[in-house]
């Protein structure tokens, strides 16, 4: 009597629909995730199983691009490998509207979400355009990048040799004093300045252009 073999289509179908769920779980809702079925060597024969296949995920496995799915079967005669999948993960990043040059303040006019192969974006990506608005350009770049965390920085409120204003506040007074930027700063950064005054550093908090806050 023939022996029944296992078809490839079940294992793939496994392998794609588990792959599916441990993806979109690892990624959320806001993407959308699409699993590549790979192949199987077509001389590949194996005994069919009793039960359901199991699936699992083998060490290290990649959440995007190329990887693989372990199946395993263990009655009536054990079995394992391993099944080549691709994951696709797209979604909405925050890409420049035109070319922009270097230390541009980004504005809302000048970005857009489009959506984009996450997976081959290694250096990162922005998915938030209001957190990226008001940020400065690190280089020039041109029309339909996808902005990295690498390619922005926060605007300087002040500047190193700067003149500022020190506000020194309670409930009760408010003093304000004139100093000088010892480091640029953007805004909730620390930075030392020295009081024009008393010729004293002390170490404020950047609350807007040119003002620097400190304690009493």
């Amino acid at each position: 009597m023939a022996v029944e073999t296992q078809s490839h289509d079940s294992i793939l179908t496994a392998a794609g629909a588990f792959l599916g769920q441990q993806a979109r779980a690892h990624h959320g809702e806001h993407v959308d995730v699409r699993i590549n079925r790979g192949s199987l060597d077509p001389r590949l024969r194996l005994r069919a199983c009793d039960g359901p296949l199991e699936t699992f995920l083998p060490p290290g496995t990649r959440m995007t691009g190329h990887t693989t799915v372990g199946i395993r079967c263990t009655t009536p005669s054990p079995w394992s490998l391993f099944v080549p999948m691709q994951i696709v993960v797209r979604g909405e990043v925050v890409v420049l509207e035109r070319a922009l040059p270097r230390g541009t303040l980004i504005s809302e006019g000048d970005i857009r979400l489009e959506l984009r192969d996450l997976g081959s974006m290694h250096g990162g990506y922005l998915t938030d355009p209001t957190a990226v608005t008001n940020m400065v350009l690190r280089r020039a770049l041109p029309a339909g990048t996808a902005l990295s965390p690498q390619m922005v920085e926060p605007q300087r409120l002040v500047q190193r040799g700067q003149k500022v204003m020190l506000v020194a506040q309670n409930t009760a007074i408010s003093v304000r004093m004139e100093g000088q930027a010892l480091a640029d700063g953007a805004y909730g950064d620390w930075v030392q300045v020295r009081n024009l005054s008393s010729r004293r550093i002390v170490e404020g908090r950047v609350l807007s252009a040119g003002v620097v806050g400190v304690s009493m």
